[in-house]
């Protein structure tokens, strides 16, 4: 398939529309089901990538989520405990614990559930039955994989009354050296950003705490990779190998340390006794409950313990998650990672990030404040690298 036509571009009034190989060779894909549009191949080909990477990287299946061209979740296949499988709604799933794959993507898909509503999903794996099944019952838009099992295909299929998007890449197929991408009509031209994340860019370690253990180098390099496909600013947090909060696309490095925060504080307090504990109504949708815990937590537009609306959702009225509950448990939470695709300008990022259990952080370096961020990291015990380079994407 030398080309794909679209219905039409990032809106409808964008035609005409298409995916084409700007030498006439053929496309790296094939298009198994549905027919996906311009947004949902701009997020199949940087989550790929993402995927792909944290393969190479850790040497795990790896999944994520990507909604409007940024992850809200990027993750590696390890074991999940019970309370994560209760939180991520998946402590019902046979055969879970027996595929790397299913894990991988049942911790993308469960870290920020109302982001990653009418996602798209991407595996570097080929796609099992386990992992088919879970897909197949959360609202999703597409999914691209090296391969599918029979199985797994045919679950997938019957998805979205058959429409559901379904995109196999070749795992071989490596991009051209030379990227370019016209904005108003002027034709932007620039290398591939072939840069690669492991192990050793964690080496110079800046702070006088220099303890830095293998988990922390996971999930820090599972930050950063995610960085590299999450349009910029933006910083990451990021804990047993997974991302648990995204603050992508920030004029200022603060706002993201202060969005990404947030969404990891809701991520640890999904895990709560009062959360896990919720009596919901039978028949309340995934999407509801995701909706009504996001409001339990973060008290947002409705007061769901309130009296005439939690008969709505409860079999008996919840005890509220008070701030003093909130302060108490995240008191609790330590050794989380945190990534920057710039570097921060002012401590206050450190004093931010200390706040969701911050203690290891990767970041390139370079701001003239750097021993202000280097004293506020030393003040908290906390173990900084410096990369030494930045990972903007837009």
């Amino acid at each position: 398939m030398k080309e794909f036509e679209l219905k039409y571009g990032c809106n409808p009034n964008q035609k005409p529309a298409r995916i084409f190989m700007e030498d006439g060779s053929n496309l790296p894909i094939e298009v198994v089901n549905g027919r996906p549009g311009y947004i949902n191949f701009l997020d199949a080909f940087n989550s790929w990538q993402l995927v792909r990477e944290l393969k190479e990287a850790l040497h795990l299946p790896a999944a994520a989520s990507f909604k409007h061209v940024s992850p809200t979740c990027g993750a590696v296949g390890t074991m999940l405990n019970d309370r994560q499988k209760k939180a991520y709604f998946v402590d019902d799933v046979e055969g879970l614990d027996d595929s790397p794959l299913a894990c991988a993507y049942a911790r993308a898909r469960g870290t920020d559930r109302m982001c990653s509503f009418g996602d798209w999903v991407a595996l570097s794996d080929i796609c099992d039955e386990v992992t088919a099944k879970m897909i197949k019952r959360e609202v999703s838009d597409g999914i691209i994989a090296p391969g599918y099992t029979p199985e797994a295909l045919e679950i997938l299929k019957s998805k979205k009354k058959g429409g559901y998007n379904i995109v196999a890449i070749d795992p071989d197929y490596e991009p051209q050296a030379i990227e370019r991408k016209q904005v108003f009509g002027i034709t932007f031209e620039q290398g591939h950003n072939n840069f690669k994340i492991n192990r050793e860019l964690l080496s110079n370690i800046v702070t006088e705490n220099k303890n830095l253990p293998d988990s922390a180098m996971r999930d820090l390099i599972v930050s950063l990779i995610t960085l590299k496909y999450t349009q910029s600013n933006s910083v990451c947090y990021a804990v047993d190998g997974q991302a648990i909060g995204v603050g992508a696309g920030q004029q200022s490095r603060i706002h993201c340390t202060r969005l990404a925060g947030t969404k990891a504080d809701t991520w640890f307090l999904r895990q709560c006794d009062k959360v896990l504990a919720l009596p919901f109504k039978e028949g309340i949708s995934r999407v509801g409950r995701d909706n009504v815990i996001d409001g339990y937590i973060n008290q947002n537009e409705e007061d769901v313990c309130a009296d005439g609306i939690w008969e709505q959702y409860f079999t008996e009225k919840p005890e509220p998650l008070t701030e003093d509950d909130k302060k108490e448990y995240l008191a609790s939470v330590s050794d989380v990672a945190l990534g920057s695709d710039a570097f921060f300008p002012f401590s206050d990022n450190i004093e931010r990030a200390y706040r969701s259990g911050v203690r290891y952080v990767a970041q390139p370096g370079g701001s003239v404040r750097d021993d202000a961020v280097i004293d506020c990291c030393n003040k908290y015990d906390m173990v900084m690298s410096f990369t030494g380079m930045r990972l903007f994407h837009h």
